[in-house]
């Protein structure tokens, strides 16, 4: 198999490309004329490909819904220095390329950097990079990206470890820096036009009161056309929308406020954390424009797992397999011992020990992600699914439905 040359074939992209507009411009003018026609509203969908098995069933599942698919990845996930997947953005692009070709799904594919700004990468904050060290990483991020193909970058410089509340001029200011570096460098090597998304769900962005809210998007349009970039304005402005990490009720009046306001400067509204959301379908009825998904195929992924691991024990127990995997020992002790999982600790909370049954659940669920490329957690992965597949079990595909389900 030949790794082509485009990251999709699809009529889409052919039109992007001769008209010399990013592919997200391009799609959501088209779901606007569809939404316009009475046919229904539509949000762009966005998998964070925290995992192999996540990208197929987001593959999987596109190519049964005929529908496009968006990849959102974060720096902790996909960066210059491998992230936790060990994927630079090269290696992204050429692996969501070659799964494409082998499901045989032939849409439009995007791929986008997801919060790109100082401290939001792990690293940072726990080594307490300094301003300058922080912003000079994050540009050679997106000058990764833009040579690796992606089609939309966050910018979210609404972190700052050391000021604590950060003030939205400054946050203004840092996006602007960010998008200047990365259209220049895109101008100099040639590269294609790309899209953009700011701002963050996150309250210490300053971003979750409506007057801050309208206030950033003035300062940012007016500080664009100061430095010569008015041609730039995000297709995705993020907004608080009610979910969380903790959450899953997506605020229908907040969002409907947000949309119409974005919409006034030709954006549109996307959502993070809508992991679980109990009500999605409300998203399109309003004109939300995309929507993330990341720690819940996680969840996902280690319970489809978890459960061939217990048949596994099972067929142990009747004397069907020689050798356990211990996948899920392993699994957990890798989780713990890779500590990124200290950061969601309440203050009450001192150590992994000292935490209940099912906080320690909930964060060998959430933390998984963080190790699933780990070489041990790889081998004991692949013994687990070579013992069922020697009993007639499709664990591949039984972890990957498990996923798609959601989807």
């Amino acid at each position: 198999m030949e790794i082509r040359e485009r990251i999709d074939s699809s009529k889409l992209r052919k039109q992007s490309e001769e008209k010399s507009i990013p592919i997200i411009n391009l799609m959501l003018e088209k779901l606007k004329d569809i939404s316009q026609k009475g046919k229904g509203g539509y949000t762009l969908f966005a998998a964070c490909p925290n995992s192999e098995n996540v990208i197929k069933a987001s593959l999987r599942t596109a190519k049964r819904a005929n529908a496009p698919v968006l990849f959102a990845a974060t720096l902790n996930q996909v960066d210059i220095d491998g992230g936790y997947t060990g994927w630079t953005q090269y290696d992204l692009v050429r692996k969501i390329k070659e799964l494409s070709y082998r499901i045989g799904y032939s849409g439009p594919i995007i791929v986008a950097v997801d919060h790109g700004g100082p401290w939001v990468k792990d690293i940072q904050t726990t080594e307490r990079w300094d301003l300058r060290k922080s912003m000079d990483w994050i540009k050679k991020s997106f000058e990764a990206a833009l040579e690796a193909g992606y089609d939309l970058l966050h910018v979210d410089p609404t972190v700052d470890i050391f000021a604590g509340d950060i003030k939205i001029e400054t946050v203004v200011e840092r996006t602007i820096e960010l998008i200047s570096h990365t259209e220049k460098f895109r101008k100099l090597k040639k590269i294609k036009p790309v899209s953009y998304e700011v701002g963050t769900e996150e309250v210490h962005g300053g971003l979750a009161d409506i007057n801050i809210f309208k206030k950033f998007l003035k300062l940012l349009k007016d500080g664009l056309k100061s430095v010569g970039l008015e041609y730039v304005w995000p297709s995705f402005i993020v907004g608080k929308v009610g979910t969380d990490l903790h959450t899953t009720i997506f605020d229908l009046v907040v969002a409907e406020r947000l949309v119409n306001i974005a919409a006034g400067y030709g954006s549109y509204i996307k959502g993070h954390y809508t992991d679980f959301v109990s009500n999605p379908e409300d998203y399109p009825k309003i004109g939300m424009g995309g929507a993330n998904v990341g720690p819940e195929f996680t969840i996902l992924e280690y319970d489809a797992l978890e459960e061939l691991y217990a048949i596994e024990d099972n067929l142990y127990g009747e004397n069907k397999i020689a050798c356990r995997s211990n996948f899920k020992q392993i699994l957990e002790e890798t989780v713990i011992k890779s500590g990124r999982w200290e950061k969601w600790l309440h203050d009450d909370e001192k150590d992994f020990k000292s935490l209940s049954n099912k906080r320690k659940g909930w964060i060998i669920k959430t933390g998984c992600r963080y190790v699933w490329a780990q070489p041990e957690v790889r081998c004991a992965q692949y013994k687990l699914y070579r013992n069922l597949e020697l009993n007639g079990i499709d664990a591949e595909n039984w972890v990957l439905v498990n996923i798609e389900k959601s989807m």
